[in-house]
């Protein structure tokens, strides 16, 4: 039984332009050194930028025959798209280390959906930061583009160890 305190959550104060928590934890997983100012610029940046491809071909965002309108409910497809369900923990089990698959908790999916995107986002040079975060965000609603292969690669590797799955306590 662990001796640690309940973790306290916090509650989300929501972004003042959108009124989202989606977007409010975007802009502190961008963020750097406190520069909150420059993280809701990208942000924002990106946002305007996936509305600008959607008036510009409104064909690339249609899902299960569903016509996406605003670039909100984009922003929240495409990062349903890159959530992982589940990833490879590793257990020691008599001197002998195995990798575990174990699903994964929502707060934590939406945690590395993020992530990666910002990692993702600032390994493409040429743009700048609010574009790579769009075309990021762009390519994970069509199902293509590094974090959905980075989500295939963390799904293999739990595919690859599910023997090891009763591991798992």
């Amino acid at each position: 039984m662990s001796r640690r305190g309940k973790t306290i959550v916090k509650r989300v104060v929501l972004d003042p332009k959108f009124n989202s928590e989606l977007v409010a934890h975007m802009i502190r997983v961008i963020m750097k050194d406190g520069k909150k100012t420059v993280a809701e610029k990208i942000v924002y940046g990106a946002i305007e930028k996936v509305a600008e491809k959607m008036k510009e071909d409104p064909s690339k965002f249609v899902k299960d025959e569903k016509q996406f309108e605003d670039p909100l409910e984009v922003v929240s497809a495409a990062i349903d798209n890159m959530k992982p369900q589940v990833e490879v923990k590793t257990r020691r089990v008599g001197g002998t280390t195995y990798p575990v698959p174990v699903p994964i908790a929502a707060n934590r999916q939406l945690s590395l959906a993020l992530r990666w995107t910002t990692q993702f986002a600032g390994a493409r040079h040429g743009m700048g930061m609010p574009s790579a975060v769009a075309a990021e965000i762009i390519d994970a609603f069509q199902g293509q583009g590094n974090v959905i292969k980075k989500r295939d690669d963390v799904h293999k590797m739990a595919q690859a160890n599910k023997a090891f799955a009763h591991y798992a306590w």
